[in-house]
């Protein structure tokens, strides 16, 4: 039986100025931030490049159209709350778009094109986790903790444009690489010891993001000279 994989939830946020004061030796400090997304009621329009009402405070590292839609397993609250004694969660707690129940890492694959409704998307790229995510939750080893244990959700790109909200059931439509899952893609950039030859296919593949391929191809570079 294929289980059934749904849309809990759909977030969106604008950059705002925060001020913490035990972040960086207690002393007050300002920063900008759109890692803070609350969830949107009704129907929300998907656009090619963002969530309508989403936007990045750095625009260098996010959004774009390879990372139009941030995903995020809703599995993988309860072991952060349970790790990092974070009380509780609401859905947007690691600052995703979409919180999905009923697939991992694991389970989906680098160039898999789903349907919510009307909206078509495709797994562009794992979601590597940034600064913002350890600064939000004043957690310093946040993000590290999440690349070692690679629960880090993923991007999707926008296939079709249109309108999708909370509870909406997702389909698979097509899976041109079923070899390459958003963990191993993951692992490739990640682990310690990655496998030049799994580095070098990946990288040729055109359902890639363009800044992932390159992240693997500077690790094959480094690799090879080493």
């Amino acid at each position: 039986m294929t289980r059934l994989i749904q849309l809990l939830s759909v977030q969106a946020g604008l950059p705002q100025t925060l001020i913490d004061t035990n972040f960086n030796g207690g002393e007050p400090t300002e920063w900008t931030t759109a890692f803070k997304k609350e969830p949107v009621c009704g129907a929300v329009w998907i656009a090619r490049d963002s969530v309508s009402g989403d936007r990045q405070a750095s625009t260098m590292t996010h959004g774009g159209p390879d990372k139009a839609v941030c995903a995020y397993p809703f599995e993988h609250y309860s072991y952060w709350k349970e790790r990092l004694n974070l009380g509780e969660l609401t859905h947007g707690a690691f600052g995703e778009n979409f919180t999905l129940r009923g697939q991992l890492e694991e389970e989906c694959c680098i160039g898999d094109i789903v349907g919510f409704g009307d909206i078509a998307l495709q797994v562009s790229q794992p979601r590597p986790p940034c600064w913002r995510l350890a600064r939000r939750w004043q957690k310093k080893d946040f993000a590290v903790l999440m690349e070692e244990n690679a629960r880090t959700g993923w991007y999707f790109r926008v296939i079709e444009e249109g309108y999708v909200e909370a509870g909406t059931p997702m389909c698979l439509l097509d899976r041109p690489h079923p070899q390459w899952t958003v963990a191993i893609a993951h692992r490739l950039v990640y682990q310690p010891r990655p496998n030049v030859d799994q580095i070098e296919e990946l990288a040729s593949c055109n359902a890639l993001s363009v800044s992932w391929r390159e992240t693997l191809l500077k690790r094959l570079t480094g690799n090879k000279r080493s």
